[in-house]
């Protein structure tokens, strides 16, 4: 080989060097979210997991794909129960196969990252979101507050003549009045149940008591459907008026097919937890991953969904959401600490000790 032939391959693989280093530096801190070429590694195809609703998931993912042409049909979408995320997660720890984890309460989100599941998102998307809503070193982000509250049949029962509060549900005239959907692989449900044995201790009782309540809405609980879209069509068959639910999943199905399901805020106020989105560790494509967390987290996509999904944001809007206001909406006071850490012990009880035994 000439000395002009090595001097020239040195120069080139020098080019090549500083290019993927240029291009590795230019992450999603500076705005940018488009990877810049069609055929990068960047746009390769990566997958969601994710406990939203069908039809919003595939929504935020086509605008996506509208804002990031490189990556468009490369997104895969997973539909899970949050709890089902979480186990699938742990149990891929070793061999990652998701790279976004999308919908799961700050509660299962924690474990998770405590589990060195997670790994940091962009960090301008964690700086988007206020510390209170987020894991302390940006692991998962709330992406909204999700309201626990009651769903009702008004086609079998009005408002008026609903559950005014949560104590309420366990009158004798609502027995066998009562929908749930599966406790266990739901992170809305985990999170209400959970919320009701805090607010006893909270109250100066103990877990025992709160064990109590729950088994008392056992003893009225008619059914425990396996999956949302289950307990939706078994309310619209009118097996059962009543349920316990998040406000966000009911009034998309009021302004969708289950136009008959609408919600009630109760007395007392309403459990508000945070509903989170996080980076799979060791995911396949982490590049695919911060670019679909920037555009969620994104004021506009937020706001989008704000007005046209219901949903009520953790980031920061200039307004609040016309249809919020109607509802006046009154948060239940609770500490999501000591839920995080009682959590599964507590539904582990209330699976093996009182689930259909009230």
């Amino acid at each position: 080989m000439s000395k002009l032939t090595t001097t020239r391959s040195k120069f080139m693989a020098g080019v090549a060097m500083a290019a993927a280093l240029t291009l590795s530096a230019c992450g999603l801190d500076d705005g940018g979210s488009k990877p810049s070429a069609e055929g990068s590694d960047a746009a390769a195809a990566f997958t969601i997991y994710t406990a939203r609703d069908k039809a919003l998931a595939e929504g935020v993912v086509a605008d996506f794909e509208a804002a990031n042409p490189a990556y468009k049909g490369k997104v895969t979408i997973l539909t899970l129960g949050a709890q089902e995320a979480l186990e699938r997660i742990r149990g891929e720890k070793s061999n990652p196969q998701g790279d976004v984890w999308w919908g799961g309460t700050s509660q299962q989100m924690t474990q998770a990252a405590n589990d060195d599941l997670l790994d940091k998102a962009p960090t301008a998307v964690v700086d988007a979101i206020p510390a209170e809503a987020r894991h302390p070193e940006g692991l998962w982000v709330g992406e909204m507050k999700l309201a626990e509250l009651f769903m009702i049949n008004t086609d079998m029962m009005p408002l008026d003549q609903a559950p005014s509060d949560w104590d309420d549900l366990l009158k004798p005239e609502y027995k066998d009045k009562i929908a749930i959907r599966d406790v266990e692989p739901s992170g809305t449900m985990r999170s209400i149940y959970s919320a009701m044995i805090q607010n006893k201790v909270a109250s100066g009782e103990n877990v025992e008591a709160g064990y109590t309540w729950l088994k008392s809405l056992d003893a009225n609980t008619k059914v425990y459907a396996a999956n949302p879209t289950d307990l939706y069509q078994r309310m619209s068959r009118q097996e059962a008026p009543i349920s316990l639910w998040n406000l966000q999943d009911i009034m998309l199905q009021k302004s969708g097919s289950f136009k008959m399901l609408s919600p009630k805020v109760p007395t007392s106020g309403a459990p508000m937890l945070i509903d989170g989105v996080a980076k799979v560790k060791g995911g396949p494509n982490g590049a695919g991953a911060d670019a679909f967390l920037s555009f969620l987290l994104s004021n506009e996509e937020q706001a989008k969904l704000a007005e046209k999904h219901f949903q009520i944001p953790t980031v920061k809007l200039k307004s609040e959401p016309s249809w919020l206001a109607e509802l006046n909406l009154k948060e239940m006071k609770l500490d999501w600490n000591a839920i995080a850490s009682n959590e599964t012990e507590w539904i582990s009880y209330w699976a093996s000790n009182i689930k259909n035994k009230g």
